[in-house]
């Protein structure tokens, strides 16, 4: 296929809450999907992006028919990328099936559940020359590569402050998904918190110290020591974390990083990252593996550490609940 024209994608997970990120990315950076694939068939959203778009409910008939376009390659329809907004625990098996189809995976965090399931991945990628990018968007929004600058131009690096407080309200429904279920999600710090954690260890360097002093299905939190950083940490999906000026303006979600005491505003311009990464991507750039590997380690530590009784530096938000 010629490079100047539209790549072709596939998407895996198409009825999925991110999902329509990668359909606006897919769109925007003027490539086209041609196939999804999803159990649920509440996926008219993609009517609004690509409404040619091959869809399916069944794993087996979306394979087939990859595979068919990819003996069938000067039909300029074989696949170049798949993009994975499936469940946590099916990433790694879809990133698979991506580079027996031929193609590249741009795959949703987290990339995979445990450390050692990156090597099986690694070697895939050495036998096949077929590379996963895994969406790591915080390392491009404009404010925080503006702190990173910062950062990285101090003259002597030292330990900065850091509280990071992210609660983000989610109805029963939650619990009774696979995200509730910590085998198929990785829990609460893998689900909702792998880009924080990926975002810190991007801004202060390696991790130096971990400790969970909060962990349940609904909320965590803990410490981290990082080079240049002690990080206190929240998570939550508890609509009663939220400070009561969220709850005055009707707001559901509170995201907050506090560094040395200021504030780091960084609310604003999540939507449109999903598209820079792809044009990241696309332009040869990207984040792979290896870039993605501290952060599993991470939250795989944090789901499998046990909660200290008396820890010395808990979370303002987790003191009254330990």
């Amino acid at each position: 296929m010629n490079s100047d024209q539209p790549k072709n994608f596939a998407l895996i997970g198409a009825a999925g809450y991110i999902a329509p990120r990668h359909m606006k990315a897919i769109k925007d950076t003027g490539n086209k999907l041609i196939a999804a694939l999803d159990k649920s068939d509440s996926v008219g959203i993609i009517d609004s992006y690509f409404p040619e778009a091959r869809f399916f409910t069944e794993f087996e008939r979306f394979d087939r028919h990859i595979e068919k376009l990819r003996r069938l390659p000067l039909s300029n329809e074989s696949l170049d990328y798949v993009s994975i907004c499936s469940p946590n625990y099916l990433h790694d098996a879809h990133v698979r099936f991506a580079f027996r189809s031929g193609a590249h995976a741009i795959c949703e965090k987290p990339i995979v559940l445990n450390p050692w399931n990156l090597d099986g991945l690694q070697e895939i990628e050495q036998v096949t020359g077929r590379k996963v990018y895994n969406i790591l968007q915080l390392r491009l929004h404009p404010a925080l590569l503006t702190l990173r600058q910062s950062i990285q131009k101090e003259k002597k690096p030292h330990k900065h402050q850091v509280d990071l407080t992210y609660v983000t309200s989610r109805g029963s429904w939650y619990l009774s998904s696979w995200k509730g279920d910590e085998s198929k999600s990785g829990g609460i710090a893998t689900n909702i918190g792998v880009h924080f954690f990926d975002m810190l260890f991007w801004l202060f360097g390696k991790v130096q110290r971990n400790e969970v002093h909060l962990y349940s299905p609904t909320k965590a939190s803990g410490y981290l020591e990082y080079e240049n950083a002690n990080v206190r940490w929240y998570l939550s999906i508890d609509e009663n974390d939220l400070p009561e000026e969220c709850v005055s303006n009707g707001q559901r979600t509170y995201r907050s990083i506090t560094v040395d005491g200021e504030e780091i505003e960084f609310s604003g311009g999540f939507t449109d990252l999903h598209t820079e990464s792809y044009k990241d991507i696309l332009s040869g750039g990207g984040f792979g593996i290896d870039d993605a590997r501290t952060a599993i380690q991470i939250v795989h530590d944090i789901r499998n550490s046990k909660c200290r009784p008396s820890p010395s530096s808990p979370h303002p938000f987790a003191k009254n609940k330990l």
